[in-house]
């Protein structure tokens, strides 16, 4: 079998390598993994319901599988959101149809506008803020059925008994109509477990940069390429914006390759990187007994 010298691949190439990579990841947890994001928030909702009631927070799996999470988002951003979030995929695949019937059609794909996007990234700080105040008070239960993950859960999982839950599938159903259209739209605007992760310190050591004075002189093709809109951190500079995906589609759309790993050995490796994050990331789930 013939070994591919990622080095020396066509910017072309390595794109389409990317592209594949990521989407084989994000099947294979899609197909393998789904509950992930329900566990992790199965423990913030655990964990406001016992500070409600007053009682001891006991390190149950669902608060394992939230502390774990959020430890390895601290260190390497937000790769499950990226690569291994069931939601954050069905989203990815919704949207490259849509925007390949877009192309098919000649049609321009819809979008929306920046004034508005400022506003909508505040609804799933919204939603964190009332699903925690709603396990602190004890009134959680009694939203049952009308939960858009529980009801993707049972689906996925070959539950079809879903008479209960008619207003989570008329949510569910609201949600991927606008994650067709709009790349990302769950997880930017409406995904509370996306709201945990942005607040979190993420360290800059494995997040993307790049160096803004070997750019093209009003490029910034990086931020069109991404899902949230946000500009890539410069080199040399701590700050890492806590909306970034770490989907990678900067590294694929820039022109001229500045977009890089901050750890100088990991620069122009960032394939090999990606492959070792989502091996880390399904031990720990393995470990952990996802």
């Amino acid at each position: 079998m013939k070994k591919i010298d990622v080095k020396n691949l066509s910017k072309k190439q390595k794109k389409q390598l990317n592209t594949w990579l990521r989407a084989v990841i994000q099947l294979l947890y899609f197909l393998f993994l789904p509950s992930a994001f329900t566990a992790a928030f199965g423990g913030v909702k655990y964990m406001f319901t016992q500070i409600g009631v007053e009682a001891k927070i006991e390190l149950t799996s669902f608060v394992a599988v939230l502390l774990v999470l959020c430890a390895y988002t601290i260190v390497f951003g937000r790769f499950f959101c990226g690569f291994a979030c069931a939601f954050g995929s069905l989203g990815d695949a919704l949207h490259a149809m849509y925007l390949k019937i877009c192309k098919k059609l000649k049609k321009k794909p819809v979008s929306l506008k920046k004034e508005w996007e400022q506003w909508l990234i505040l609804l799933k700080y919204v939603l964190l803020a009332g699903i925690v105040l709603a396990c602190f008070f004890g009134v959680y239960g009694n939203a049952r059925g009308t939960s858009p993950w529980d009801v993707f859960s049972m689906i996925h999982a070959g539950n079809f008994r879903l008479s209960a839950y008619k207003i989570g599938i008329a949510v569910l159903i609201l949600l991927m109509i606008g994650m067709a259209f709009i790349e990302r739209f769950f997880c930017r605007f409406f995904c509370p477990m996306g709201a945990i992760f942005s607040l979190l310190p993420i360290l800059p050591f494995f997040s993307l940069e790049r160096k803004r004075e070997s750019c093209i002189k009003g490029c910034s093709k990086c931020t069109r390429s991404c899902p949230a809109k946000i500009e890539l951190r410069e080199a040399k500079t701590s700050i890492v914006q806590g909306e970034c995906f770490q989907c990678q589609k900067c590294i694929d759309g820039c022109p001229k390759g500045n977009v890089t790993c901050g750890v100088g050995i990991l620069k122009g490796n960032e394939i090999g990187f990606t492959v070792f994050k989502a091996v880390l990331l399904l031990c720990l789930f393995m470990w952990l007994g996802i």
